[in-house]
This record gives C-alpha cells, structure tokens and sequence, in this order.
C-alpha cells in the first residue's frame, strides 16, 4: 500500500473566514498522516485546528515572511511538503474542499500510478465558485484543473510554484508531468461574504503591494464573463459552514462590458465549440 500525506498551510483562517476544517476532512480518508503549517495568526486558527482532533494531524507553527511577496505562500507550502513522511501528498488550500468521494478518487490514482515514474503528479478539476454558493466563474483565467497530488522527497525535485498556485520540478522549474485523478476541488475563496472578501483584499495587498493603484476603484467581486449557475451538490463536509452563510447581499457589481473582456467572452465561444481553450495557463503537462 502507498503511503499518502495530506499538507496544506493557513493563517488568519477566522479574519479571512476560511473552511479550514472542511478542507482537511474533505482529504482525511485518502491519507496517514496529515501536516497542517499555522502561521501565527490574529485569531483562533491555531485552535481550530488543534480541534479537529485526528490523531494524524501535525502541526508545525511557523511565522509567515511577508516582505518576500507571493513567494511567501510557496516557501510556505514548502516547509509543510517537506515536513510529510510518505512517498506522495496531496496538497489542498485553506478555501478549497475536495467533492465528496474525491480522496478516494486521488488515493486510487496514486496505487495506479505509483510504480510509474514518468507520473510525478496528479490533477484535479476545479469548480471555483464566484459571487455565492450557486455561481461560478469559467472563464480563461480559472484555472481548470491544477496538480493536487504529488510525489515526495528531495529525490523528485517537486516544488510550490511562485504564489503557491501549483507545482514545478527543479532549479529551471520544469512543468510537473501529470494524470488526471478524476477528482474534483470545490473553491470557495470568492463565494465568501463581502467583509471576508474585504478582509482578502488587506490581506492581498500585503502580498502584492503594486496592486493598490488597481484595486483602489475596483469592487470586490467585478462582473466578468463567463458566470454561470451552478446546479450541483456541495461536499458534506461544508454543509454547515455554507448554511451558516447565507447570503442576500449582491456580492458581483452590476454588468459592466471592459475591453479585455472580449478575448475572455471569445476563448469561451472557442471553448464552448471545441473543448480547446485558447491560452490557458497551466504548470503541468498532462501524460
């Protein structure tokens, strides 16, 4: 049997009004062991997680550099990787919960996959929720699946990519060479309530400093092409953490057509047509 880590990295999880405990229930059955890296928080994060209370939870409590930018969240996410003790993790965000089934979905990929060495991840699919609970954003600058799992051990070379988004291989950070899971993550980072999305934004800024000019006029959540109702089930774990946010305020601004919303409003034509998506972004290449 192949040994599995789970591993993620939180702070500020209540200023920020992360489901930190969804998401690492959501990865718990797939895996032996699971770090979570707590970086000193103004809340009750470290708390909050020691209240899980799984025996295959270790924390590691780190105080987060944030005067090195986005690279911040990749060191970070690499003290938690490198801290696993097994041959392959999965990786999961503070906002992101694997659908229901998904851990076992990846654990079954990994035995497929583990004896072949050409694999060094797997993908997942991404519904990112955008505006509340029942709408998403599909266009060209969602990403539609990011590596998940992944091998461990110095031996392989993997590591976090720039802000943390995904993973890369050696010094010359070589696309990671991945398969498809099957599973699915659900990302809820803006379906939270607007003084979380406030909250995000202070936090971001932080991060990236030189996006203040741009963020001083713009809404929390701007219209952007490609939102769409979204009809099916959330994870069981969520239930009471969406129930508990209920939201009847309007979260996505009125419509508003800018200019670079005509490449998005047309890659999505080209996609809808063809299954292809122009330009899209990945940090993988699929095997």
């Amino acid at each position: 049997m192949v040994s599995i880590s789970g591993f993620t990295i939180v702070r500020n999880a209540t200023v920020l009004d992360f489901p930190i405990e969804a998401s690492i229930r959501s990865v718990l059955p797939a895996v032996d062991e699971f770090v979570v890296n707590v970086g000193v928080s103004e809340d009750d994060t470290l708390e909050r997680v020691r209240a899980i209370g799984d025996p295959r939870i270790r924390i590691i409590e780190s105080t987060w550099d944030r005067s090195i930018g986005p690279a911040m969240l990749a060191r970070e996410t690499d003290r938690a990787r490198e801290a696993c003790n097994t041959s392959w993790g999965i990786y999961i965000q503070a906002d992101e919960v694997l659908e229901d089934g998904g851990a076992a979905m990846i654990a079954e990929a990994i035995a497929r996959h583990d004896t072949d060495e050409s694999i060094e991840g797997l993908l997942v699919d991404y519904i990112h929720f955008y505006g509340g609970f029942d709408s998403t954003a599909t266009n060209r600058t969602w990403y539609r699946r990011e590596t998940r799992a992944l091998r461990l051990g110095a031996a392989h070379q993997v590591h976090s990519y720039r802000d943390a988004q995904g993973f890369r291989v050696g010094p010359e950070d070589r696309r990671i060479r991945c398969a498809q899971s099957g599973a699915t993550m659900n990302h809820y980072g803006w379906a939270r309530p607007a003084w979380a999305l406030a909250a995000k934004r202070r936090e971001d800024l932080e991060i990236y400093p030189w996006r203040k000019a741009q963020d001083a006029a713009r809404p929390l959540l701007p219209w952007i092409p490609g939102i769409r109702r979204f009809r099916g089930a959330h994870p069981a774990v969520l239930a009471d953490w969406i129930a508990e946010r209920a939201q009847g305020e309007r979260l996505v601004a009125p419509f508003r057509w800018e200019g670079h919303h005509v490449s998005l409003a047309l890659s999505g034509i080209v996609e809808q047509l063809t299954g292809w998506r122009p330009f899209e972004y990945r940090n993988y290449v699929m095997v």
